[in-house]
């Protein structure tokens, strides 16, 4: 089936994620995966969600929702990543739900330790303080991950993903754009999109000096507790600025803005094959006809 999509006003209700040979799309309402079988026959599954934002009208204000949406993408993110890569790996090799766990605790655990623990331990050998510090400490926190970014670029399976990746911000820039969603057509548009994840954690990188510059000095092991313990803040604040900038994204003043973010996606993409465009192009489809069922 092939649709001409109708350009929805822009929604950060409506994005995605690349999965292991595969595209996860989601709408307010509905999650939809999309993967590539070995026997290269594409498999869908969809899932109704029921936001915790949208259950309970509180949790749906401005900065709370941001720390709701936060814990929610990261949820649904996992339960992708799950099915996903046991769609892909061979019987002997799936994996189990504790399995999932115990790699999902221990990849955070990883990101908490290199981009909030080790940024400021490094800052403090400099014996810096004030804004200056805050700065460096950013500055050493955006190396580390733009390091981190172009080491697992270079690693194969990684790299498909990032691809994937490129492929779910084409199929969502050709939907968005109105055109009918065949992979000639979303070929033409860009692996680049402004309400990318990547761009997230530029915002994030930013606001962390602005509050951190306001944080009352409280001591070496009081500093860094609250730089982990404010993650959901920061994170809050930050979505809402993604989402200010996903409102006014055709104006001058905002792509300039958010020109690095998009430049930091060369890293975070790669230019996607018809195969991989099929599939986002699938995801994105099937997310779309579900959202015009339901209304």
């Amino acid at each position: 089936m092939k649709l001409t999509a109708k350009r929805e006003e822009p929604s950060l209700a409506f994005g995605g994620q690349a999965v292991i040979e595969g595209v996860m799309i989601r709408s307010k309402k509905r999650m939809v995966i999309c993967v590539r079988q070995p026997n290269d026959e594409i498999l869908t599954k969809t899932e109704e969600i029921n936001s915790m934002s949208e259950r309970y009208r509180i949790l749906g204000l401005p900065f709370l929702r941001g720390i709701i949406a936060l814990f929610e993408t990261l949820y649904l993110g996992i339960k992708g990543l799950y099915f996903s890569a046991n769609v892909t790996l061979e019987e002997g090799e799936k994996l189990t739900a504790k399995e999932i766990a115990l790699s999902v605790v221990l990849a955070f655990a990883l990101v908490i330790f290199l981009f909030s623990i080790l940024p400021f331990f490094l800052a403090n050998l400099l014996g810096l303080g004030g804004v200056v510090f805050n700065v460096v400490e950013s500055v050493v926190r955006l190396g580390i991950l733009l390091i981190y970014l172009a080491s697992i670029s270079l690693v194969g399976e990684f790299r498909k993903v990032f691809q994937y990746h490129g492929a779910e911000h084409t199929a969502i820039n050709a939907y968005e754009a109105g055109v009918e969603l065949n992979v000639e057509n979303a070929k033409k548009y860009s692996r680049f999109h402004p309400r990318c994840g990547t761009c997230f954690l530029l915002i994030v990188t930013l606001i962390s000096i602005l509050f951190f510059s306001i944080m009352p000095n409280l001591g070496f092991y009081m500093n860094l507790a609250y730089r982990v313990l404010l993650i959901p803040v920061i994170a809050a604040v930050s979505y809402e600025v993604l989402k200010l900038s996903d409102r006014y994204r055709d104006s001058k003043v905002m792509k300039v803005l958010t020109a690095p973010g998009l430049g930091l996606q060369y890293l975070t993409t790669k230019k996607p094959d018809e195969k991989m465009i099929e599939v986002a192009l699938k995801a994105v489809e099937e997310t779309s006809r579900l959202m015009q069922t339901s209304q």
